[in-house]
């Protein structure tokens, strides 16, 4: 069970951070600092420290609200990021043409 767990999060924190702004910045500050070993610990340890805050808020949040709740409003507040992504993507395709 915990193995399934540990395997299930680091893909999906793994696959989930492939590309992103924080993986952008450690290529560009690894290329101009010329450090890659100083950037691969400050950006490491920077990332440990963000997800135990993540992890902590959590556990804390799980245990004041119930599961389902929390379903919902992640589920509404996704669903709201969609909705504006798609009208400001609209706007732009409109105001283009």
């Amino acid at each position: 069970m915990i193995l399934t767990l540990l395997f299930t999060t680091f893909v999906t924190v793994f696959l989930a951070e492939m590309g992103d702004k924080t993986q952008l910045t450690t290529i560009t500050l690894s290329s101009t600092t010329n450090k890659p070993l100083a950037v691969f610990i400050g950006s490491s340890l920077a990332l440990i420290l963000a997800t135990l805050l993540g992890a902590l808020a959590g556990g804390s949040i799980a245990n004041l609200v119930p599961a389902f709740l929390l379903k919902l409003l992640s589920g509404i507040v996704f669903l709201i990021i969609g909705i504006k992504l798609f009208t400001q993507i609209k706007k732009e395709s409109t105001s283009d043409s």
